[in-house]
């Protein structure tokens, strides 16, 4: 807020920025601590189909993300009490109202697969610490990007993290490929993860020439920065349009995976 005085149409102006920045947070989703008509519809959709008992307010509550979490229990979707695209979409099929999320879900699908080059190298620059969740099993684990131009080089913040990382690849390292949403700054990216940690070792300062580095790498610079996570070297997050360092060409796996991520989170977010 400025500080001083304000004249009335300044005032005015603020009001309206911060109405339409409201409406346009609720067009991606409806969660707990929103207030407004969108909330108010959706509680009377609830109660109309039997999973809220309470009058509408137009705010949501803790009654209403019990209510959300009971009817995505009910029909198969993931149970985080927030009102997405998909938890709206099955409330407008029950009632029989015509779908209106596409336009919306295309653009959170676009909004997730943002280019590495010019976008998500900047936003998941060196040294940002993210949250990285796994598609497939519903785990996530803090990693810090460390190195890496053509993609993202991370490792995991501590041995806790390291350890969920590991649990994900059902406890042995390997080079597969894994749809994840990488969480950085409040920015949401799918990615695709490969979880075989290289060319590093945890006992040796970074940077340092050393020998026998992790994953059959040879001599060469000590790529493990973080120390004490109970992992030698580092491990690769992929991005839309990344390349790898070797071949300093986009890879089609990862690609795929990348779309995969994106697909998820437009039908889940």
């Amino acid at each position: 807020m400025q500080k001083g005085k304000g004249t009335f149409a300044a005032a005015l102006v603020s009001v309206l920025v911060f109405c339409f920045s409201f409406n346009s947070v609720s067009a991606a989703g409806l969660k707990e601590g929103m207030k407004g008509s969108s909330v108010t519809t959706l509680q009377k959709d609830l109660k109309k189909l039997g999973f809220l008992d309470a009058e509408p307010t137009g705010y949501y509550g803790d009654a209403t993300e019990k209510a959300v979490k009971k009817l995505q229990a009910r029909y198969g979707l993931k149970q985080d009490g927030m009102a997405g695209n998909s938890t709206l979409a099955q409330i407008n099929k029950l009632l029989g109202k015509k779908q209106s999320t596409t336009s919306t879900a295309d653009s959170n699908y676009k909004g997730y697969l943002t280019s590495w080059f010019g976008g998500a190298n900047k936003v998941f620059a060196n040294g940002s610490v993210a949250t990285v969740y796994d598609i497939a099993t519903g785990l996530s684990f803090k990693a810090k990007r460390t190195y890496g131009y053509n993609h993202a080089d991370c490792e995991p913040l501590t041995s806790k993290d390291t350890a969920v990382m590991k649990k994900i690849y059902g406890g042995s390292w390997d080079w597969g490929r894994r749809a994840v949403i990488v969480t950085v700054n409040g920015k949401k990216l799918a990615a695709s993860m490969a979880g075989m940690p290289h060319a590093g070792v945890e006992s040796k300062p970074k940077n340092i020439l050393v020998s026998s580095r992790s994953a059959g790498y040879g001599r060469g610079a000590n790529l493990d920065a973080v120390k004490n996570n109970a992992m030698s070297g580092h491990f690769d997050i992929h991005f839309l349009g990344s390349k790898t360092h070797g071949s300093n060409r986009v890879d089609r796996n990862h690609q795929a995976t990348v779309k995969k991520a994106a697909e998820w989170a437009k039908k889940n977010n």
